[in-house]
């Protein structure tokens, strides 16, 4: 199926038989993202728990590195929309990608906001 396609998109294919030409990259991040999200959620959950800075700081750097790969996702998810040609299920997917990223990042500011009230208070600003 590749060999039909232009010199660009035969070095690296991903060929879905649904969708338009980043389809491929659009899964493949998006299951990515999920793994690392739910990884990030659990860790991030117990480090939030703990409320000291240097927890918070790893739930922190997790957080963007998780938000950094749903933001590359959202992006290929942008451009697929853009292209177009996509099925119901497929924008379906977009539109989550889309109010994930929002989510995610309302989340990573949520703890640095954390960050802040920890250093100013010197942990002992929990309710």
């Amino acid at each position: 199926m590749a060999s039909v396609l232009s010199i660009p998109a035969r070095i690296f294919p991903i060929y879905y038989p649904f969708g338009n030409m980043a389809t491929g990259y659009v899964v493949i991040l998006s299951l990515l993202a999920g793994v690392l999200g739910l990884a990030t959620s659990l860790t991030g959950i117990y480090n939030v728990a703990q409320w000291n800075a240097s927890n918070l700081y790893a739930a922190s750097a997790s957080s963007l590195l998780s938000w950094t790969l749903t933001l590359l996702a959202m992006g290929f998810a942008c451009k697929e929309i853009e292209i177009g040609w996509t099925g119901n299920t497929l924008r379906v997917l977009e539109t989550i990608l889309i109010v994930v990223t929002g989510t995610q990042l309302f989340g990573m500011i949520a703890i640095h906001a954390g960050i802040e009230e920890v250093s100013r208070y010197g942990g002992g600003g929990r309710v």
